[in-house]
């Protein structure tokens, strides 16, 4: 059998009378490619912040293994980061604990196709694209086993977001990590998911291969919208 690192039961989060997630079972399991998806307000960035223990919670979420852990979140916006920590890339890169070498910063950065020149910017002088692959570097750069990311490419372009998938689904494959995402793009949840977890505000849920599981049907009673599959050949 796969090892299980996180097995969840009956796990319910709410804020005071409004139920967020409701009776919720999964697990996942080692090197797991897991993609959570669904519309806003179905509690994808919850689950996740629930799983990083942030938010109370009743049921049981046993983790199985010790693991180093890096985390993305959703909304770490530009403005707050420069405001923050006014310091250049590089600068800000020595914030880590232990800090990096010179050489993995050049490493991880150029993987994410920033430039080395980009290094010696502000942070608050990036474009929001260049941002995002910075704090992207920033968590590979720990190198951890499970990684959790939360839209990843919030607010970089189609080609940039293409790069930054392409490099996650190349690591996972050559480090042997676990990956958590949340992301509203279906086309790299079959092209990269090992599963998928969706979830709705009707709070039910499926969880399984997306394509065994992601059906127009599936989509339309989650999403409350009809969806059309288009097969590029």
């Amino acid at each position: 059998m796969e090892e299980k690192i996180i097995e969840v039961k009956n796990l319910n989060v709410g804020f005071g009378r409004e139920k967020i997630i409701n009776d919720l079972n999964f697990s996942i399991k080692k090197n797991e490619f897991l993609t959570i998806i669904g519309p806003n307000g179905s509690g994808k960035s919850v689950l996740l912040k629930t799983l990083l223990g942030l938010i109370p919670y009743s049921g049981e979420i046993n983790w199985h293994a010790e693991k180093r852990i890096g985390y993305l979140p959703q909304g770490l916006t530009q403005l707050a980061v420069a405001k923050n920590f006014p310091i250049t890339v590089y600068d800000f890169f020595s914030l880590k604990n232990p800090a990096p070498s010179k050489k993995d910063v050049d490493n991880y950065i150029s993987l994410v196709g920033l430039e080395e020149k980009e290094l010696l910017k502000m942070v608050g002088d990036l474009s929001g694209g260049q941002f995002q692959r910075m704090l992207f570097a920033w968590v590979l750069i720990s190198k951890p086993e499970i990684i959790f990311l939360d839209e990843p490419t919030t607010g970089v372009d189609i080609g940039g977001g293409e790069t930054i998938y392409t490099l996650l689904l190349d690591i996972w494959k050559k480090e042997k990590m676990t990956i958590l995402m949340v992301s509203h793009d279906l086309n790299i949840v079959f092209a990269q998911s090992t599963n998928v977890l969706c979830l709705s505000k009707k709070k039910h849920f499926c969880y399984g291969p997306p394509k065994e599981i992601l059906t127009p049907q599936m989509l339309e009673d989650a999403f409350g919208m009809k969806i059309k599959f288009y097969d590029h050949k």
